[in-house]
């Protein structure tokens, strides 16, 4: 990547939840530490805090830059690390299954945790390149990793190859020339008729339907100009339907017969709010209010209302925190996950420093 900063956020993706509604946080007795169980019993997170999600049962889990995952379940705190069964120590995302099962994405690998051990799933590469559209089905990118992406069913990872475009002809840009995998995916998210997205690191977006793909070409989403590559990062549908590919600069909306798009000015940015910024986000989600929510490597945190864009600084005393993640709790909660401060959960207006009350 060309700047410090692309570099620092090479490996970043957030991902998307939304909430379940209030709720009461379940009583959980303290379990008698034996032979059997695995993880280390602790008393603080990792500062380099990149994933949040909470599972079913509402524990909380943090997944570290390089110290493996913490369990957090109101009371306890456990660390779980290499030496547990974790594939590496790098989270990268968390999913769950319908049966509760923990999907744990590393930039090496996935593992699966059923609540007593982890186990780690062996992708498999097929000549019919399975590609399909299930609403039950998970997908992972090991974020930004050589290949493109992977679709769990519940027994198989099936791992995929995005369609190959034209890119010199889009973006100029020669393959040949280039060291990496330019349709590597940073990103995957749904949107509310269940199509599949996927933003990449050069190749711009793409929108999987089940039959067909509908690529988003436009250089804002490749290499720019000055020679930046921000890659698709995020991905966000707001209540109208438009879809937001990591930037402030523009919003698209996919016509009716599912084979073109429009693209419209995202942000205005006459307010001049926007004014010296990187006009990218690495981070982002809609939550139960219909806000969208926007995070930035050391700019804070965005709040769009639909009609006003405000910039929420986050401060671990008088430095900035740089962000990495946003998530949605189950009870509406809205964290963030940093690279140099752990986790931040809002309070009212503005974001408290999260610490585990042991």
């Amino acid at each position: 990547m060309k700047t410090a900063l692309l570099v620092s956020l090479l490996s970043i993706l957030a991902s998307l939840s939304s909430c379940k509604g209030q709720g009461e946080h379940k009583e959980l007795n303290q379990p008698q530490k034996n032979s059997l169980q695995i993880g280390e019993f602790i008393s603080e997170i990792d500062n380099k805090i990149w994933v949040i999600y909470q599972d079913q049962d509402d524990n909380y889990w943090f997944g570290s830059k390089g110290n493996g995952i913490f369990q957090y379940d109101g009371k306890i705190l456990k660390q779980f690390t290499q030496k547990d069964g974790l594939i590496d120590n790098s989270i990268r995302k968390i999913q769950e299954d319908k049966s509760g099962n923990l999907f744990i994405e590393t930039p090496v690998g996935i593992n699966k945790y059923d609540g007593k051990k982890f186990t780690v799933l062996k992708p498999i590469s097929t000549q019919q390149n399975e590609w399909k559209l299930d609403a039950n089905d998970l997908w992972f990118s090991c974020n930004g990793s050589a290949n493109d992406v992977y679709r769990y069913d519940g027994k198989d990872l099936y791992q995929l190859q995005l369609p190959r475009k034209d890119l010199e002809k889009a973006f100029e840009i020669n393959e040949q020339n280039l060291s990496y995998n330019p349709y590597s995916v940073f990103s995957i998210s749904k949107d509310g008729n269940g199509n599949v997205w996927f933003g990449t690191v050069l190749a711009g977006a793409f929108r999987y339907i089940g039959k067909s793909f509908l690529w988003f070409s436009e250089k804002e989403l490749s290499r720019l100009e000055s020679g930046q590559e921000p890659g698709v990062r995020s991905i966000i549908e707001d209540k109208n339907g438009n879809i937001w590919l990591s930037n402030f600069i523009s919003k698209y909306k996919v016509n009716a017969n599912d084979t073109r798009y429009e693209k419209f000015e995202g942000f205005d940015t006459s307010s001049g709010i926007l004014e010296n910024r990187f006009p990218y986000f690495n981070a982002g989600l809609i939550d139960n209010n219909e806000n969208l929510w926007m995070t930035t490597y050391g700019g804070g945190v965005w709040k769009y209302d639909g009609k006003t864009l405000i910039n929420i600084p986050i401060k671990d005393g008088e430095s900035d925190v740089k962000l990495i993640s946003i998530y949605q709790d189950n009870h509406c909660n809205i964290w963030l996950g940093s690279d140099n401060a752990g986790a931040y959960k809002m309070n009212g207006d503005s974001f408290e420093k999260f610490v585990p009350q042991i």
